[in-house]
């Protein structure tokens, strides 16, 4: 099975240019997508519904869309008539199988007085593979205060602690068959392998992923065989020069660490700031 997490800049490359169909070409061959900074109805990118576009060049695809920021953007017409829609920017998970069901965790999150600071997502999806129900994560940590990621690192694996205790968003026999809660489904699966897969805004020498690490998941390109700091996923100009980090990773359970079979970084790929990160599992 072949996961790619790509930020994608709600559609801006290196150049400047806005091209969503650019962006999701080049991931258009994994099976499961996760995507963040995607958004809806924002005048920078011509008032676009980008999940509908997304879903609509990716047609073989399931989706999801959680969006962490969500603001008013309605509009009135000449004519007196309202045009409801809302302003949205978060995270999108795809998969060529059916994504069973979903969940979206706001993470926490600390007021700012110098910097502009939002709402960051997890989007959460459980998919049935051949071999076993899998969950999956596409996530954007906060790129302002590693305080305010580690927060959220550990409320994300507290979440995941739980889901032993938890179980899916419904659990229990359906015992109002009239009522239909169940649509006759058996209870859903929650299990306990996972892939988080997103822009961490965070190094490989950091506490934050010494963090992730100590909570149980792996770094799936440190599996494959590379350096921790051996890759780099962004790109920026600072202080007149240009810089390489690794921000972007894919992090898996350990049992699920065992097969991955490669970890690959689409480097030089113009259509974001960040680049697209592929990993190969056996599943």
């Amino acid at each position: 099975m072949k996961l790619v997490s790509y930020n994608i800049q709600y559609g801006f490359g290196l150049d400047g240019v806005y091209d969503l169909p650019r962006a999701i070409r080049s991931v258009a061959d994994a099976d499961v997508i996760a995507l963040q900074e995607v958004e809806r109805h924002w005048p920078r990118t011509n008032f676009d519904d980008q999940p509908s576009i997304i879903a609509a060049l990716l047609p073989n695809h399931h989706w999801v869309y959680g969006p962490a920021f969500d603001m008013d953007a309605d509009v009135r017409e000449p004519d007196g008539r309202l045009v409801h829609r809302r302003r949205q920017f978060g995270t999108m998970l795809l998969s060529r199988l059916p994504i069973v069901w979903s969940k979206l965790h706001l993470l926490p999150m600390r007021k700012m007085t110098h910097r502009l600071n939002t709402q960051n997502p997890a989007l959460e999806g459980m998919i049935r593979t051949p071999t076993g129900p899998l969950r999956v994560l596409s996530l954007h940590l906060a790129h302002i205060d590693a305080d305010e990621r580690l927060e959220q690192i550990d409320y994300l694996l507290a979440r995941h602690r739980r889901v032993p205790i938890e179980g899916g968003p419904w659990s229990g026999p359906d015992d109002e068959p009239h009522r239909n809660w169940s649509n006759g489904e058996s209870e859903p699966e929650a299990p306990r392998d996972a892939v988080w897969l997103g822009d961490f805004n965070m190094l490989p020498e950091s506490v934050e992923y010494r963090r992730i690490n100590a909570g149980g998941f792996v770094d799936a390109a440190v599996a494959a065989g590379h350096l921790a700091d051996g890759l780099h996923t962004h790109e920026r100009m600072f202080e007149g020069r240009l810089q390489h980090r690794r921000l972007d990773y894919c992090f898996l359970t350990e049992s699920l660490a065992r097969n991955v079979r490669s970890s690959s970084v689409d480097a030089g790929n113009p259509a974001s700031d960040h680049f697209p990160v592929w990993t190969e599992i056996d599943v």
